[in-house]
């Protein structure tokens, strides 16, 4: 992108010359919206006077511009600068400072002398010393006038470089004896509205005439002059003549005065031949033209002398190399970090050649193999990353730029500068190992060292300086930072408490290292701490039980040799040679008794006589293998008892084994009895069936009477319980197969219940309770009615009973069997004997007095069946009841 602007010189510091930023986004220039103005100037022509602020993007003055100083007679005067956004664009500023007409015209002197003969015909010019003008363009020296003006006039000419002088010209015969000098007033006018001016005073001489004044061959002379020619070498030959003899005809050669003194150090006229040659160093980048006035003056008195312009053009030679300008805050040094992306751009380079035509043209290239590479436009290059960069790896690279003319033959010049690159936080912390262990005693002191770790973070300053923490977890069910503390700038891990093997053996925790980077990067290791097992547990005797320190034994008078005393059993908390116990004897009558070192056992060495004395004391120590041995004692009385069988002790009992025993043995006595209440069960539903009042009644005058009498208990009788809110007409169901429950349901309904066979049902047609009520002489009657053979009132396995039955029972009987069943829950058979039902024994009245009322119809069949006798099927007064085995040929079972 470029941007022009242009500003009047003069202005004060401080001044807003443009919004860059603004206008650079509205030229396509690429801004970070977060960064409205993220600009880098990396290059500047005059920084001292203009500048871009980073903050806003304004370009400013920073302190008063002076054109005329900056650029001098230049036509154009131009500040140009280079600025980078973050998104690494490149935006070409130039800035134009406009002349203002601040200056006037000045000459050299205050007096401007000149001799001119009387003899000078109308139209002799002599060229006047010019004005000066630090202004440029318009604004510089426009015209010359003279005053008064009758006589002689002037006439502006331009030089090559566009300056302007001044020609006096005679306009009249000049007569010596009228009037021998003239003064005049010369001005200087600039191009300025209104034009500022400068005055010289001109002091013109008449003298005698010369008969012939020297004259050239051509006013004007154009001659051209390599750069590189040596001094000495000739430009050109001038030639006057003068046609006079003797001193009048002989012509010296000189400059003008208001020739220039880098003109005259680089050129010189010999005064006699009039021969120009190169006196100085001739640089075509300095001037491309020198413009010589010569003046050739004769010896003779009075001479006028002659006037005549030589221009010299210097031609371009190819004696520059390329300049390599590096656009960067720091020519010797670039910083770039080392996140930088491909294609980010870390500096400008201009590179300049002052030859013009082909020496000029230079190409431009990037030596060595460096993660970066160069790329040219029209005015500058670029110097872009080509690569990963990483600080870790290569903080710096030295690279070389080469710059070559197509002059002939061809110069170069190479440009080097360091690139350093700046670190970011792109490495996290390293730990010199992820594992560490220590091993600690245990009983250690709180706050003793432990161990130290390192973590290492290669990225420099707070990027990589690493500090230390622990991880937040649990030891124990207690936190981790009540065991441990660690210093958060050396990593070095001390003990908070005392360490007590026994309850903590071994722990782990994590320590985090992280940087200071931001964001911050972290690592984190594992660390193990073992705790050593001290030999800071005493013994502890077990068995045999002490009280207070003391154990009684018994055992029979007549032991033998190695009888098995008894066993002595101590702990020890401690591990390894720390808790391996041994047992010995050191007091008492050790000469009857041993012990065994190993596992306690005190046995006997001899056999104990008649008068054996009846107790014996033994002082037992169990102590550890410690470095520092540790030990416990206890007294062990033995007395020797007559009671006691002498056989072999068996030792010690393994209570373990007794335990399981009495498991599996309590497990199998548990199953077998389940076993035999299963099997006992699964008999007794086996031979439970429904038993129907009714049926018995009917089925006594139809079968034959049983040879075997059957005793029978209450559980074989099953009572058919009636409801007084049923409706008129209900079926009782009753079903070998669901013998748990009976079933009531609509006389219509075709369909039985779920499970039970036709074959195996048995169904009762039971009338209302009012219809039982009705008659006035209290009697119950029911009557099997049915008048289809397809809806019967009572069938027994499938087949419909006679419908011809009537059965009538007295109320008084009625009563008095109820009362017998409120009264009590036993039953008898035929023969006398009760039948008990262990099952009810201890029923409560209530259910008792509910039974009788909602079964009482039945249970008065049942007992009358059981006890008393029934009226006669089929006749009208009282006879003998059927048997009970008549009931069982039935074939129905109570």
């Amino acid at each position: 992108v470029n941007l022009k602007y242009s500003v009047e010189e003069e202005q004060r510091a401080g001044t807003v010359i443009a919004n860059v930023a603004k206008d650079a986004r509205d030229a396509g220039f690429v801004l970070d919206p977060r960064q409205p103005a993220a600009f880098r100037v990396v290059s500047n022509s005059a920084p001292h006077l203009v500048d871009i602020s980073p903050g806003s993007g304004l370009l400013v003055t920073k302190q008063k511009i002076d054109r005329d100083l900056l650029c001098r007679q230049s036509p154009k005067c131009v500040i140009s600068l280079e600025v980078m956004s973050s998104s690494m664009e490149i935006c070409v500023i130039k800035l134009e400072i406009k002349d203002l007409n601040d200056n006037a015209p000045s000459f050299p002197t205050d007096q401007i002398e000149l001799e001119i003969s009387e003899t000078a015909s109308p139209g002799t010019r002599v060229p006047l010393e010019s004005a000066y003008d630090p202004d440029s363009g318009s604004f510089g020296v426009q015209s010359y006038e003279i005053t008064p003006n009758d006589l002689f006039g002037l006439e502006t000419k331009t030089r090559g470089d566009g300056s302007r002088f001044a020609e006096l010209v005679v306009e009249k015969s000049l007569d010596r004896e009228t009037q021998s000098h003239y003064s005049y007033v010369i001005t200087a006018l600039d191009g300025g509205d209104p034009p500022n001016f400068g005055t010289v005073e001109l002091s013109i001489r008449v003298i005698d005439s010369n008969d012939n004044n020297p004259l050239f061959e051509e006013p004007a002379y154009t001659v051209s002059v390599p750069e590189n020619a040596p001094p000495g070498t000739p430009v050109i030959r001038l030639n006057a003549s003068d046609p006079d003899e003797g001193t009048n005809g002989q012509v010296l050669y000189s400059f003008h005065s208001y020739v220039s003194e880098r003109a005259r150090e680089l050129f010189q006229i010999d005064p006699q031949s009039g021969l120009i040659t190169v006196s100085g160093a001739i640089d075509y980048e300095e001037g491309h033209v020198y413009e010589l006035d010569v003046q050739a003056k004769d010896l003779g008195p009075n001479s006028i002398p002659a006037h005549c312009k030589v221009t010299i053009s210097v031609q371009d030679a190819n004696d520059n190399p390329p300049l390599i300008n590096l656009l960067s805050v720091n020519s010797e040094l670039v910083e770039v970090s080392e996140n930088a992306p491909p294609g980010y751009v870390i500096a400008l380079v201009r590179v300049s050649d002052r030859d013009s035509g082909a020496n000029g043209r230079v190409q431009c290239k990037l030596l060595g193999n460096v993660p970066f590479r160069l790329q040219e436009y029209e005015s500058f290059s670029t110097i872009l990353v080509d690569g990963r960069l990483d600080r870790e790896q290569r903080d710096q690279y030295n690279l070389t730029i080469q710059a070559r003319d197509n002059g002939i033959p061809s110069l170069q010049a190479t440009k080097s500068f360091t690139v350093k690159i700046t670190d970011e936080n792109d490495n996290h912390p390293h730990f010199s190992k992820p594992y560490y262990q220590v091993i600690v005693q245990e009983n250690n002191t709180p706050g003793a060292y432990l161990l130290s770790v390192s973590a290492r973070d290669p990225d420099l300053g707070l990027n990589g300086s690493v500090s230390y923490q622990i991880v937040p977890s649990q030891v124990r069910d207690m936190p981790v930072f009540t065991y441990v503390s660690i210093n958060p700038n050396s990593g070095d891990i001390y003990a908070l408490r005392s360490f007590n093997h026994e309850q903590t053996k071994a722990f782990e925790f994590k320590v985090l290292a992280k940087d200071g980077g931001n964001p911050s990067l972290q690592s984190n290791a594992t660390v193990r701490v073992i705790v050593l097992d001290v030999n800071d547990n005493t013994p502890v005797i077990t068995a045999p039980p002490l009280v207070n320190g003391t154990a009684e034994v018994y055992i029979p008078r007549n032991a033998g040799v190695g009888y098995l005393v008894t066993v002595v059993k101590a702990d020890d908390y401690d591990e390894g040679e720390n808790g391996r116990l041994s047992y010995e004897m050191v007091e008492g009558d050790r000469g009857f008794f041993e012990i065994d070192q190993v596992n306690g056992e005190i046995r006997t060495t001899r056999a104990f006589g008649e008068n054996a004395k009846t107790a014996y004391e033994l002082i037992v120590v169990a102590h550890d293998h410690g470095k520092t041995s540790l030990s416990a004692s206890a007294l062990i009385l033995i007395y020797l008892s007559p009671a006691l069988d002498a056989q072999e002790s068996i030792g010690s009992v393994n209570l373990s084994l007794i335990f399981i025993i009495a498991l599996g043995s309590i497990a199998a006595i548990l199953f077998v009895t389940m076993i035999f209440v299963a099997v006992k069960c699964k008999r007794d539903n086996k031979e439970i069936r429904t038993y129907n009042c009714r049926i018995a009644e009917y089925s006594y005058g139809h079968q034959k009477k049983s040879s075997k009498k059957k005793k029978i208990s209450k559980n074989d009788i099953r009572l058919v319980p009636r409801d007084v809110e049923e409706t008129d007409k209900m079926n009782v169901v009753s079903c070998s197969s669901l013998t748990s429950s009976l079933f009531y349901f609509d006389y219509h309904q075709q369909t039985l219940p779920l499970g039970c066979r036709r074959s195996e049902s048995t169904f009762l047609n039971v009338e209302s309770q009012n219809s039982r009520n009705a008659g006035s002489n209290h009697i119950y009657h029911h009557t099997f009615t049915g008048q289809s053979p397809q809806q019967p009132d009572l069938i027994i396995n499938g087949m419909p009973l006679p419908e011809t039955e009537n059965y009538s029972f007295d109320s008084n009987y009625v009563n008095s069997r109820a009362h017998l069943i409120k009264s009590s829950s036993t039953f008898k058979d035929l023969e006398g004997n009760s039948l008990k039902d262990s099952g009810h024994e201890e029923s409560d009245q209530t259910d008792s007095e509910h039974d009788v009322q909602r079964g009482l119809y039945c249970d008065t069949a049942v007992n009358d069946v059981l006890n008393t006798s029934v009226p006669s099927m089929g006749s009208q007064g009282p006879e003998q009841g059927p048997t009970l085995s008549g009931v069982e040929e039935l074939g129905v079972t109570l």
